[in-house]
């Protein structure tokens, strides 16, 4: 098939998802081409069967905000005339489901019927969309998709409540390549730079906003350290950082806690961690969570929203409620404090991030793509 991915090209769960999703499409002969503004963070190089086609938002005095959707779908109608391609993968409902709507309406004009499937992630159904300024626009671009998918019931669940949706929506998780997650020995070992050898490492990834609590990252954390030697790996950044290195200040951690900000580094850190730290107020999956268990990490987390479809409670980590910071660093210590413990979880970890290898959960969106090439209306 020939397939045009639409996705944010930036460090986020949905961005880092389908440009996975499009190299591993490419490996099984798909032809790939990745429609954005920027080149996806993950295709750090062009391979075979994928290429990058950039949109350009054109500056226009008129405009107070550039029309990216206009631009957008534009390009889609274009490419598709120009490459022959067969089939819109669109992750976000908005912008990119609505742009892809109007590429279809504008290629049906010449005859020309390409399906769109559109992948929810979370944001721009929680946050984003169910802003009553955008909840009309991502009910009919839910709607109009030829196929929808979330990447968990949970996020399926919270799609129905919030908005007037009449579509099917199919749940594909998220996944992780679990070939690449594995420890290289030709990589160079680097804990001693992250911590002293009887020091625990515990590691928190994320954007830093507000839903990720960042406060109860460092609070839970502070526990711990109060128990046994530890460092904090802070990778990442956002709204909150500021924020986050102030009550280090005060709670005396400068030393304890190191912020990375936006590092290529985050497989180096994990594979050398002892312990993930995900207290966020909601997740509609933990993608982050994953990738720390891929490299045998287990993992502290909330039960809140797709979190618990991930995190396996007692078996690749614990969960507890939302703001539970006792509670929280209570089960961290049940991991830490022993070899015997932690490589218990390790194992487990390990075990359920199988469950999730992307060669188990391509072949679901292979199957929803020939459905959709199917339901050309001529």
């Amino acid at each position: 098939m020939k397939i045009a991915i639409v996705c944010y090209p930036t460090f986020g769960g949905s961005g880092v998802v389908a440009t996975e999703l499009g190299l591993e499409l490419a490996n099984r002969g798909h032809e790939i081409h990745f429609i954005t503004y920027s080149q996806p963070v993950r295709l750090s190089q062009l391979a075979r069967n994928v290429h990058y086609h950039e949109v350009s938002v054109p500056e226009y005095p008129l405009f107070h905000y550039q029309p990216y959707e206009l631009a957008l779908s534009s390009k889609l109608v274009d490419m598709v005339k120009l490459h022959g391609i067969e089939l819109l993968h669109v992750h976000y409902a908005i912008p990119h489901a609505y742009a892809g709507y109007i590429a279809k309406q504008m290629l049906a004009e010449e005859g020309i019927y390409i399906p769109m499937v559109t992948t929810l992630h979370g944001t721009d159904i929680t946050l984003v969309g169910n802003h009553p300024g955008y909840k009309p626009a991502v009910s009919f671009s839910i709607n109009k998709s030829d196929i929808v998918t979330a990447v968990s019931a949970s996020l399926k669940d919270d799609t129905y409540r919030y908005f007037d949706i009449r579509k099917d929506i199919h749940v594909i998780p998220n996944f992780i390549e679990l070939d690449k997650a594995q420890v290289d020995p030709a990589m160079p070992c680097c804990r001693e730079l992250l911590a002293a050898e009887q020091e625990r490492i515990v590691t928190h990834v994320s954007n830093f906003r507000k839903v990720k609590r960042i406060a109860d990252v460092i609070k839970i954390f502070y526990r711990i350290q109060n128990q046994l030697p530890a460092r904090l790996m802070m990778v990442g950044d956002g709204p909150e950082r500021a924020k986050a290195e102030k009550l280090c200040q005060k709670l005396g951690l400068e030393d304890k806690v190191i912020f990375f900000g936006n590092s290529h580094e985050i497989d180096r850190i994990l594979s050398n961690s002892d312990l993930f730290l995900l207290p966020s107020q909601t997740e509609s999956f933990g993608l982050a969570a994953l990738e720390a268990m891929a490299w045998g990490v287990p993992v502290i987390s909330t039960n809140a929203g797709g979190l618990t479809e991930v995190n396996f409670d007692g078996i690749s980590g614990y969960t507890a409620p939302v703001g539970a910071i006792d509670e929280l660093a209570q089960k961290a210590l049940l991991i830490l404090e022993n070899e015997v413990s932690l490589r218990r979880f390790r194992d487990g970890a390990l075990s359920v991030a199988r469950k999730f290898d992307i060669h188990n959960i391509l072949p679901m969106y292979e199957v929803l793509y020939e459905q959709a090439l199917a339901m050309n209306p001529v």
